[in-house]
């Protein structure tokens, strides 16, 4: 049977994961400017203040993990107000070695890991698809050791450790996602794995994306009625089980263009369509162009 969230992360292409060390004392706060790429954060040590533009503040203790899809600006800060210094993430991804933020001498009062994903994928937005704008974990040893490893891995760059990186990457994100797949999640995937019946469906649309489904087929995976199985699936996922089925099927198709390995025939039969002509109408509807251009746009990135 198909795993569902694995799918995901393999659609997500997670390129690399880089991490620095960051801490403070005293009175200090930083302000990042948008990112908008996903990017990460654990505490080591001690505490400080974490306010996401458009959030309410969240107090960070140490062992606590906290992930942004999309990073919007943020400020990080000790709890005594202090003029805030303003910093490019694009530049502080580039930099090697512990970033220190306030009083330079001593013992730090605060230390985290932070740092962001990389990913190598056609439809960037999945991920944001999926989780909340904050993701807060606290207390998850697993994460704690993940993000440790990709800290060392950034840091020493070792040979391998760009395929370490990449598999570490992956590993963080189907961590972070189990984490919220029972709380904080939206609508979508994760809230519908998170419902035992809804998951049967599912997985079986995973494991057979090129099987020409129904609704009845679907409830019954389920062991639900069929109106049951619509209404419950709709409210959890965010979008009818047909409306799913399609949204999928377009993001393997994707992908498969991406790869510029198959032609649009084949990938037609891949992703459930009896012909490649039926595939190139569906696909055009949904992503605004036909199959070929859409792999020629991708191409001359």
């Amino acid at each position: 049977m198909s795993d569902p969230l694995s799918d995901v992360v393999r659609l997500l292409h997670p390129g690399a994961a880089f991490a620095n060390i960051i801490s403070g004392k005293g009175n200090w706060a930083v302000r990042y400017s948008e990112y908008g790429l996903p990017s990460f954060c654990i505490m080591l040590e001690g505490s400080c203040l974490l306010q996401v533009d458009g959030h309410a503040p969240v107090t960070l203790r140490a062992g606590d993990f906290i992930l942004l899809p999309a990073t919007p600006a943020f400020t990080l800060s000790s709890f005594v107000p202090a003029p805030p210094v303003f910093l490019d993430p694009f530049s502080v991804a580039s930099e090697q070695g512990e970033l220190r933020y306030g009083d330079q001498d001593g013992h730090p009062e605060m230390r985290s890991l932070g740092g962001a994903f990389i990913f190598d994928c056609a439809d960037p937005g999945l991920l944001v698809s999926l989780l909340p704008k904050v993701v807060h974990v606290r207390g998850s040893t697993r994460l704690s050791q993940l993000v440790e490893m990709v800290g060392e891995e950034s840091a020493e760059q070792k040979p391998g450790s760009a395929f370490m990186l990449s598999r570490l990457a992956e590993l963080l994100l189907v961590e972070a996602m189990r984490s919220v797949a029972t709380g904080s999640a939206p609508p979508g995937l994760l809230q519908g794995l998170a419902d035992e019946r809804l998951a049967r469906a599912l997985k079986q649309m995973h494991a057979h994306v090129e099987y020409a489904w129904t609704i009845d087929e679907l409830a019954k995976a389920a062991a639900l009625s069929r109106s049951v199985f619509f209404v419950r699936f709709t409210r959890r996922v965010g979008m009818a089980p047909m409306e799913y089925l399609l949204a999928w099927r377009m993001k393997i198709a994707k992908d498969l263009l991406r790869d510029n390995e198959l032609s649009v025939t084949t990938i037609a039969e891949r992703v459930g369509y009896s012909s490649a002509s039926a595939f190139s109408v569906a696909f055009s509807r949904h992503v605004g162009l036909p199959p070929g251009r859409y792999a020629r746009s991708l191409s001359a990135e």
